[in-house]
């Protein structure tokens, strides 16, 4: 006859899975309650805030709903700057991409002085992006800067770089690109490093060439990171506002201003918190269906397995 089973080992499991998950929820709590105060609790109050009308001294706030989403998708300067928001992502994205790629490839290249070569294409990005838009400033200065100085070698005259709605916007891409790249490079340049040098030597047996081992080889193993770094580049293009406040401040005419300096510009210059509410609430909306696309659809589909 079998001995009666016990059941004081299912009592022990209980107490210990108890005790691990107490202490797996201890060493969360501080990620969790920073999360709370600095990112989750903001955000609530923001889209509650979206939902009341901006407060004067005399005529205090009061709730109106979706008004102010249908007053801000009415006026035509969100659209305007939607527009230049679009332009900034869908040319500094692509291109900050494909310089970090090409600087990526070249810097782990064999050859001589690599560590001067790969010193030179991160520098830009060691810069804050403070000192890099004063630093452009002399760049576009017209008639002094660098840029007219080289166009007058082709008879131009001096150009108004950060001072014409047609080159404006283009002229703060530049500096962002010139910025991002490098930062980009680092994240190609550790991807390319851990791939096995085993795979050379096996196309090469195959009798590939450079170009196809970099087109069949190189380049699908690259994709996860390339798609970490196309959600960075994307949030910056949203996030990155300090070299407006150096070059153009949004003008002239808000031909260079972008989504995140506009809701500055509402919430602390003309002190429309309602608006600059909305704004953020919106693009948070953004931001999330972008993070949503990463995790759902490309996530799965880039990674091997």
């Amino acid at each position: 006859m079998n001995p009666p089973i016990s059941a004081a080992p299912l009592h022990v499991n209980t107490a210990e899975r108890r005790l691990h998950n107490l202490f797996g929820w201890g060493l969360l709590s501080p990620a969790l309650i920073l999360l709370t105060l600095f990112a989750f609790f903001p955000m609530l109050a923001t889209l509650w805030a979206s939902f009341f009308s901006r407060g004067t001294a005399r005529r205090p706030s009061a709730f109106n709903g979706i008004a102010n989403y249908r007053e801000l998708l009415a006026d035509p300067a969100f659209w305007h700057i939607v527009g230049n928001n679009l332009l900034y992502a869908g040319v500094t994205v692509p291109v900050s991409i494909v310089l970090a790629l090409a600087m990526a490839l070249w810097a782990n290249a064999r050859i001589g002085g690599r560590g001067l070569v790969r010193t030179a294409f991160f520098t830009p990005t060691m810069l804050p992006m403070i000192a890099a838009a004063n630093l452009w400033l002399f760049f576009y200065t017209p008639g002094l800067g660098l840029l007219d100085h080289f166009t007058a070698l082709f008879g131009i005259g001096p150009t108004n770089w950060l001072g014409q709605p047609g080159t404006a916007l283009w002229s703060v891409m530049a500096v962002t690109i010139w910025k991002e790249a490098g930062f980009f490079m680092i994240f190609y340049l550790a991807a390319l490093q851990a791939i096995p040098p085993d795979l050379r030597e096996a196309a090469r047996i195959e009798g590939a060439g450079r170009w196809t081992y970099t087109r069949r080889v190189v380049l699908p193993l690259l994709m996860p990171t390339t798609l970490f770094v196309t959600i960075n580049a994307l949030i910056n293009s949203v996030r990155l506002i300090d070299h407006l406040f150096i070059l153009t401040k949004g003008g002239p005419d808000n031909a260079s201003k972008l989504i995140l300096y506009w809701i500055w510009e509402m919430a602390f210059a003309y002190l429309d918190q309602s608006s600059a509410a909305v704004m953020t609430v919106m693009v948070l909306v953004a931001l999330g269906l972008i993070a949503a696309l990463q995790f759902l659809f490309f996530d799965r589909r880039i990674h091997y397995r």
